[in-house]
């Protein structure tokens, strides 16, 4: 039986290297304004820093963060679809291109942006690699240290994929909006995975229904350890 953990910062870990990072995706989906719900709103955990946006022409319209009307939002939606992974569903606010911003203080074998985004040193990545690790992508980040031997941090594009079981999901919460497909439920206390929906080719993953949540298999967890790696939290959860 396959077993699977929720990820999280370790915050004791994080403060005592002392490091912090102030940084964003510069380029970004705008969010969106829906004539169907009548929800304004964008999502979290959605990057792709290896989606390259600065050939487009329109690449300014992904520059300013604001909400737009659904069909304008989908038409902006349109343009990037052809750059990103097959079924990638691209909500509002999905950040595109190299994390941009300032790094200060000393930073562990793993890093943490936010409690979402994951950085790792290049050699780190390698490791994980080469204990068997599967689906990690590294990614260039643009970030300004004060310090002249300052670390190569990648950030890993984590993508959303398999979902929280309904059962998890109170029976209140009205279903996905037909027209931008906000599904508005708060984390539930007792995160249950979709067993049927979970990828079996990858060892580190988003919650497709709530990205924020960064989910491993036992195989990373395993990884880590071995290497002696700080930073992480694991907490099992259940999946049927």
């Amino acid at each position: 039986m396959r077993r699977f953990f929720w990820m999280e910062e370790d915050r004791v870990v994080a403060a005592r290297h002392g490091g912090v990072v102030d940084a964003w995706h510069k380029l970004s989906l705008p969010g969106v304004r829906c004539h169907t719900c009548g929800a304004t709103w964008s999502d979290v955990g959605y990057e792709y820093p290896s989606i390259d946006l600065s050939q487009l022409p329109e690449r300014h319209e992904f520059v300013k963060a604001r909400p737009e009307p659904f069909s304008e939002f989908a038409r902006l939606r349109e343009l990037v679809r052809p750059l990103a992974p097959p079924n990638a569903e691209l909500p509002p606010g999905t950040g595109f291109g190299p994390l941009v911003g300032r790094a200060t203080g000393d930073f562990g074998p793993i890093v943490w942006v936010g409690g979402e985004k994951l950085l790792l040193r290049r050699d780190v990545l390698e490791r994980l690699q080469s204990e068997g690790v599967r689906g990690l992508l590294g990614c260039p980040t643009q970030l300004r240290f004060r310090k002249k031997d300052a670390p190569e941090l990648l950030e890993l594009q984590v993508e959303p994929r398999g979902r929280l079981h309904p059962d998890c999901i109170p029976p209140e919460v009205p279903p996905p909006c037909a027209t931008c497909g906000r599904h508005g439920f708060r984390r539930p206390d007792e995160p249950i995975l979709d067993a049927a929906s979970l990828p079996t080719d990858l060892d580190l993953f988003r919650v497709g229904n709530y990205a924020s949540m960064v989910i491993c298999t036992e195989r990373f967890m395993e990884a880590v350890h071995r290497l002696h790696l700080d930073g992480i939290t694991f907490q099992e959860l259940l999946a049927r």
